[in-house]
């Protein structure tokens, strides 16, 4: 007969699959592809925009990451990957097509926050990986190594390369952004999540 503690986990593990399904179309929209080759190409993201937003971002920010992350570098590198990626690529979208994408880097932390509470290890029922939970086929349909998703540098650039191709695609509707980010159109759970805690943690 099994124990209690083994059939309640068992009982919570069931649960958890309804709760939160895999979502199959999450990221597959065919276009991703050309776009996240062209960031793969790109170097390491490094003072991008003024230095001056930079450091307001993270006085402002580093204090309530802070209790979450207890190492002081692994902080750093996550705030400064966060405003760099962000700035590039809205700056990219700007100077290639004139759009001025509405991609902040607080955005992009209550994303985080939402998707991974900024565990960088995370993985998701549905295979998911890392701070911006980036879907497990991209690799192998990038040709890059598997481990290259659990950075820092390169999951954020990822997630704000996909983030920033919804973004066009639905003029800058952050809701419909958000629901074919998390592979959920037509759905206003995640979007209201996202952006609760972008009001209630994040705005800048």
């Amino acid at each position: 007969m099994r124990s209690r503690p083994v059939v309640a986990k068992a009982l919570l593990a069931v649960l958890l699959s309804i709760a939160t399904p895999a979502r199959a179309d999450r990221q597959e929209d065919p276009g991703l592809r050309a776009v996240l080759q062209q960031a793969i190409a790109a170097t390491r993201c490094d003072g991008h925009g003024d230095q001056y937003g930079g450091e307001v971002f993270f006085k402002l920010h580093e204090p309530q990451l802070r209790r979450i992350l207890r190492d002081p570098a692994e902080r750093i590198d996550i705030l400064r990957s966060v405003y760099c990626e962000a700035q590039r690529v809205a700056a990219r979208y700007h100077d290639q097509e004139g759009l001025d994408l509405r991609l902040t880097p607080e955005l992009v932390l209550a994303v985080i926050d939402v998707e991974s509470h900024f565990n960088r290890y995370a993985v998701s029922t549905a295979g998911a990986v890392g701070l911006m939970q980036v879907m497990p086929f991209w690799p192998r349909r990038l040709g890059v190594d598997n481990r290259l998703f659990g950075s820092v540098d390169f999951n954020v650039r990822m997630g704000c390369e996909i983030l920033a191709y919804y973004m066009r695609m639905e003029h800058n509707d952050y809701r419909r952004a958000l629901s074919r980010y998390n592979g959920s159109t037509g759905r206003r759970e995640y979007p209201d999540l996202v952006l609760g805690r972008l009001a209630d943690r994040w705005r800048g």
